[in-house]
């Protein structure tokens, strides 16, 4: 599955990133299948990135986080979910322009700038995912 909703700005799409999607997302995800979700910078949004990753989890879903240099968007982040822990390939396809085992491997590091931070679990009822992106990238665009 790819789930790639609007940005969380208001509480009406902050509704599509809490435990009550992710408990649908995982109900209806294959055994062996994955789910990747848009989940908003981790360098520029940290808190949000990593309340996506934390909600995903606490529905018990593996999640694996991933950024990567988008260019209309700068450094973005992306969560792997599934209900196996996901291992990412050890060979791609030869000749590839942008992706060798190598690169891919340096995506699921994270420098300490984008390090996992605490955050709350977004639920319906709190919204907090919310209120850390309107926060966080209040700050950026100021």
């Amino acid at each position: 599955m790819v789930v790639d909703f609007p940005d969380p700005t208001n509480h009406t799409l902050g509704r599509l990133y809490t435990t009550a999607f992710y408990r649908l997302l995982h109900k209806h995800l294959a055994e062996n299948g994955a789910a990747v979700i848009q989940s908003t910078s981790p360098l520029f949004a940290r808190q949000s990135f990593w309340c996506i990753v934390r909600t995903l989890e606490s529905v018990g879903l593996h999640a694996t986080p991933y950024h990567a240099y988008v260019p209309s968007f700068g450094e973005w982040g992306f969560t792997i979910a599934s209900k196996q822990t996901y291992v990412p390939p050890s060979r791609y396809l030869e000749n590839l322009k942008f992706l060798t085992a190598d690169i891919a491997a340096g995506l699921f590091h994270f420098p300490k700038d984008m390090y996992p931070v605490e955050v709350e679990i977004n639920r319906l009822n709190n919204q907090v995912l919310v209120q850390y992106y309107e926060s966080e990238w209040h700050h950026v665009t100021q």
